[in-house]
């Protein structure tokens, strides 16, 4: 077998043409993207979107979802979700979306990889704490694109596409993604937790592995069924359109189905019982940093020089932290140590 290679064209270029010739006339190709806020020289064998997924892997932000809450805060077990794992998840099932529907698989997987690096230690429990204690607000995904821009590397940040920026800070329910792909992963973000956080909660013995028959009806009578028929939907009902949804019965049950998870894990005392302890360390160590700000870490004292609010800043640290660094940290300032003498 002879295999011919152009040396005219970089491996990325090659790359570039094969993407003009199989994706969708409503893909995202990486040749068309609209570039990165500081413009780099290209990668001779990565196209931008390659470059991007690589960014976040290797990434601090990014290692550190593995200790940060999806649901359960510190699990007695070793099977629970992470903020890492529903990471994983949403990346695999919007990468099948997108390779389905002929869209950029590598652009689909940077915004999936980097959706939630903003989210706080103790979860939403600890975005919640944040948000109330920041006069200018807190919310996970436009932190996610903070760290992206302006927090990774000691400050210098990752520099990403526009493409990827637009999904990371579009993928909550409210917002929308300007690219398919983008649209892939919010969808995907909705589906996975709802497909894991009720795993979860069958595994904590919090709910049984049954759900209203109004609901199952449609979307199957256990996990792996629903999960099967949503993604399968997605794809069935946005082949050959300019758009990725679910058809307008899909998205009425999964509607359903996260009220009922809403009504029955999200609020249920027993999965909750800790958040009030946690929103209150949070709390506490925004107060403890807003008067002693120059514990700060040397990279944020630095943009306290640039003139960037200092309660910014604040959050820009806790929202950092993994659930066992600020355990650590709130022990450290405030739990007396045994003296031995």
């Amino acid at each position: 077998r002879v295999i011919i290679i152009n040396m005219d064209m970089t491996i990325r270029e090659e790359t570039e043409n094969r993407e003009r010739e199989y994706l969708s006339p409503y893909a995202s190709r990486s040749c068309d993207s609209k570039g990165r806020r500081n413009p780099e020289d290209k990668c001779d064998i990565r196209t931008e979107y390659q470059r991007d997924r690589d960014r976040v892997i290797h990434s601090k932000s990014f290692r550190r979802l593995k200790d940060k809450t999806q649901v359960f805060l510190s699990p007695d077990g070793d099977h629970y979700r992470t903020r890492l794992t529903h990471t994983l998840e949403v990346s695999q099932i919007a990468r099948t979306m997108a390779k389905a529907l002929r869209l950029n698989e590598d652009l689909t997987e940077a915004i999936a990889l980097s959706h939630d690096l903003g989210h706080t230690p103790f979860g939403h429990a600890g975005e919640r704490a944040l948000n109330e204690v920041c006069d200018l607000g807190f919310r996970h995904n436009e932190q996610s694109v903070r760290v992206i821009e302006c927090l990774e590397k000691d400050g210098r940040g990752l520099n990403l596409t526009e493409e990827v920026l637009d999904g990371v800070l579009n993928h909550e329910t409210h917002l929308m993604p300007s690219t398919l792909e983008g649209k892939c992963v919010r969808l995907a973000d909705k589906i996975a937790y709802t497909y894991h956080d009720m795993d979860d909660a069958v595994r904590a013995g919090i709910l049984e592995d049954r759900i209203p028959e109004s609901i199952s009806s449609l979307l199957g009578d256990n996990a792996k069924a629903r999960l099967n028929f949503l993604v399968h939907d997605v794809i069935t009902f946005s082949e050959g359109r300019a758009d990725v949804g679910l058809s307008p019965a899909a998205a009425e049950a999964l509607m359903d189905l996260r009220k009922f998870m809403n009504d029955n894990v999200y609020t249920n005392p027993e999965a909750k019982s800790e958040e009030g302890k946690a929103e209150g360390l949070v709390k506490t160590l925004f107060s403890y940093y807003m008067e002693n700000i120059d514990k700060l870490p040397g990279y944020l004292l630095k943009k306290l020089e640039e003139n960037e609010n200092e309660q910014v800043i604040v959050c820009d640290l806790i929202g950092s932290m993994t659930d066992r660094y600020a355990i650590s940290c709130y022990s450290e300032l405030y739990i007396p140590k045994t003296w031995h003498g």
